[in-house]
């Protein structure tokens, strides 16, 4: 806690990435980034996302600040990757925990999978590594969200991108919603490799991520929760079960702020921390 001993509130605020301070896979806003700024001169703050950590740089990174320096946590992959003070921490890997065997046999049956299912576009990157989990993107985002909606004219284009995320990157909601296909593709791979453990969350809008049971978003608790804090805050928009910020939401260390967008985060913020 001497770290933090400018800081009149030892509370800590830990905010998931897409959908809570940035709209999917898209940059924070100058007011999300201010309102941020403010409030870290009178507590704690961290990000704690499933994507690497350059694909959060380039959503929170802003004019001569990386976010690893903005905030006072840095969590991606769950915290398998995670940074204090902008000094990096111990980090775990997904492959060396399962083995290259097991693992091999759990990607070549997801892209067999994959393969075989009728969808309408079928490029990009289906599989993405991440230290703690496998993750399906493309590679261009902001293309997927442009060709999701030249597809199905109409559409929201954050609601059509086609398995970017291990993430495995499906869609689960737009024109095909009835489909389900996450949740189908998800239910399978459960049953198919009930004896590697792994928990499975669904996340943003178009991906499911991959990764051994308890490396979830509490995960990033380890990191924090001998140091003292007051209180610890987590923020999110997939905090219902089965979304990627449910295990943190709920965990008895937390206190869970389920939120719709960022203007709803920064709502909260200043009620918590800006009134007075």
């Amino acid at each position: 806690m001497s770290s933090f001993a400018d800081r009149p509130i030892k509370k800590l605020c830990l905010f998931d990435v897409d959908g809570t301070l940035t709209p999917a896979r898209q940059n924070a806003s100058q007011e999300v980034l201010d309102v941020l700024s403010q409030v870290r001169k009178k507590a704690i703050i961290g990000f704690v996302g499933g994507s690497d950590l350059v694909k959060i740089s380039e959503q929170l990174d802003s004019a001569g600040a990386r976010a690893i320096d903005a905030f006072d946590y840095g969590f991606a992959e769950n915290g398998l990757t995670a940074y204090k003070l902008g000094k990096e921490l111990p980090s775990q890997s997904f492959i060396k925990h399962l083995g290259e065997t097991d693992y091999k046999k759990l990607v070549n049956f997801i892209l067999h999978y994959i393969a075989d299912m009728d969808i309408p576009i079928k490029r990009g990157t289906f599989v993405e590594f991440r230290n703690g989990m496998i993750n399906d993107p493309r590679t261009s985002r902001l293309r997927s969200l442009r060709q999701g909606e030249s597809s199905f004219p109409g559409a929201k284009p954050h609601l059509m991108n086609f398995f970017p995320s291990f993430g495995v990157h499906l869609i689960d909601s737009g024109a095909i919603q009835i489909h389900k296909v996450r949740a189908a593709f998800v239910q399978k791979l459960k049953e198919t490799f009930a004896e590697y453990d792994l928990t499975y969350s669904i996340g943003g809008q178009i991906s499911f991520d991959i990764f051994p049971r308890g490396w979830d978003k509490t995960y990033a608790l380890k990191h924090v929760e001998d140091e003292g804090f007051e209180e610890i805050h987590f923020f999110g928009d997939k905090t219902y079960e089965g979304g990627n910020d449910y295990e943190i939401y709920t965990d008895s260390r937390t206190i869970g702020h389920s939120v719709k967008s960022p203007d709803d985060t920064i709502r909260i913020l200043r009620e918590m921390f800006l009134t007075n």
